[in-house]
């Protein structure tokens, strides 16, 4: 007799549970899910047309998880909205302070 056949009718309904776990959904759009640096790239280009933010390192953009957290230190503006209007941000950490 097959092994297969000796195994319970409940083992393969489990296996195919836990199977079916691995796949995951996400709703991307036609161009598929940005990845990290996709979307840190992203949003630095973005702040590159903020002139009032001063030089180009003057923020620290990091994702992680389609998380982007901002660091620095700025004269004006809110760069959380810039930060999440980004297609694949799902949630902007904002630690930029504003000097005056």
């Amino acid at each position: 007799m097959s092994t297969l056949r000796q195994l319970p009718a409940w083992t393969f309904i489990v296996l195919m549970g836990a199977l079916g776990g691995c796949a995951t959904y996400e709703k991307c759009g036609l161009e598929g899910c940005p990845g990290d640096a996709k979307i840190t790239a992203k949003v630095q280009a973005a702040f590159d047309h903020h002139p009032e933010l001063g030089p180009p390192n003057s923020i620290n953009v990091k994702t992680l998880n389609h998380v982007v957290y901002l660091s620095g230190e700025v004269s004006e503006g809110n760069m959380s909205e810039t930060a999440e209007s980004i297609k694949g941000v799902t949630r902007v950490v904002n630690s930029i302070a504003v000097s005056r």
